[in-house]
């Protein structure tokens, strides 16, 4: 295992979250707090200076807001991970956050040691995500505008991405998006756990996707998700 902390920046319009966020991670020898913004328009110019690996970014901020700089920062070279800060789990700005590739989400008053645990999960490329929250969220969401040109667009071009996978591994991405875990995958489809990861692997190269999360969202757009 590494010794090198985890290189941790906050972006938030709130001092006093920052002030908090920083603390709590702080109390973790293994998390570096290496810069902080206060607005979304100062995320970039953070990141290129500080060289994070992990970014915790308010979702709602004046000037420019967690989805736009989100997008600003997956879009730089080298680029870190990124969890957004919500006060709902279920905010539609957090499905959007997710859909231009952020990593994840935390509700802002996520427990001080689950917050950790996230941070270093999230660093180590693994899904931060419960199930339920990203069950929650995508049913929370997914009625919304269905009829509208947008939603049937994306269904179009969600259908298409999917028509590229095997059958299995349409399988698996249609159990990731009812939220099932990978053990859960290969209980039901009779795989060993490793044998899901690849699937989940190869399904991401596919898609061009950064995290399962996305994959949720994709096979909820393509209405596969359905039982």
């Amino acid at each position: 295992m590494s010794s090198t902390p985890v290189r941790v920046a906050l972006v938030d319009d709130d001092p006093l979250v920052r002030a908090g966020l920083s603390m709590i991670l702080g109390g973790d020898p293994r998390l570096e707090v290496v810069g902080e913004a206060g607005d979304g328009s100062e995320a970039v110019g953070l990141v290129r200076s500080s060289r994070p690996d992990v970014v915790l970014m308010d979702i709602r901020m004046p000037r420019r807001d967690g989805i736009a700089a989100t997008g600003d920062v997956l879009a730089l070279p080298d680029a870190p991970r990124v969890l957004v800060l919500t006060t709902f789990d279920a905010d539609e700005m957090v499905l959007r956050a997710l859909r231009v590739g952020a990593h994840g989400f935390l509700l802002k008053d996520t427990p001080p040691a689950r917050l950790v645990e996230a941070v270093h999960a999230v660093a180590a490329g693994e899904p931060i995500l419960s199930p339920s929250a990203t069950s929650a969220l995508i049913a929370a969401i997914g009625g919304q505008g269905e009829e509208g040109s947008p939603a049937r667009q994306r269904r179009d071009e969600a259908r298409r991405a999917l028509r590229g996978l095997t059958e299995r591994e349409l399988e698996v991405a249609v159990d990731v998006g009812r939220g099932r875990t990978n053990q859960e995958i290969g209980a039901a489809l009779h795989l060993s756990v490793a044998t899901v990861k690849a699937h989940v692997g190869r399904i991401l190269t596919k898609l061009g996707l950064e995290n399962r999360t996305q994959v949720a969202i994709l096979v909820h757009d393509a209405g596969a998700d359905a039982d």
